[in-house]
């Protein structure tokens, strides 16, 4: 069953909350200061959403608590070429069209019968609750 657009919105808030806070914090103690804060503590969590659904079969900490995770249309789990698509060409396309897309994205998660985004199209996955 495809996962709908408030458990995945709760996912990704567990995963900033437990994830994104303890980045920020190692970011200002590695860079000591609040400006290359940012940059790294952006890289970090790009690098986190992009590597660790690949070593953990589609899930990530937010998606493991509330039971969902990320697989191929044919049930497999995303290899690193999947999330590279699913995370960078489709970040691309939110950036051009200014966060529309994303918008559109979260609509699409809402209101389709498969519950997939437009990252999920190009990609060629969907957010599954996981047995």
């Amino acid at each position: 069953m495809n996962a709908g657009f408030w458990i995945r919105f709760g996912a990704g808030l567990l995963d900033g909350i437990i994830v994104g806070i303890p980045l920020a914090i190692i970011s200002l103690l590695i860079s000591g200061s609040m400006e290359g804060l940012n940059y790294m503590t952006e890289s970090l969590s790009f690098l986190y959403s992009l590597l660790i659904p690949v070593f953990w079969k589609g899930f990530t900490i937010g998606k493991r608590i509330c039971g969902i995770k990320i697989q191929k249309l044919d049930g497999t789990p995303p290899g690193i070429g999947t999330m590279l698509l699913r995370h960078l060409l489709c970040s691309l396309i939110y950036a051009v069209t200014f966060g529309i897309a994303a918008i559109v994205s979260a609509f699409m998660v809402g209101l389709r019968e498969d519950k997939r985004a437009i990252h999920d199209l190009i990609a060629g996955t969907e957010v599954v609750y996981s047995e």
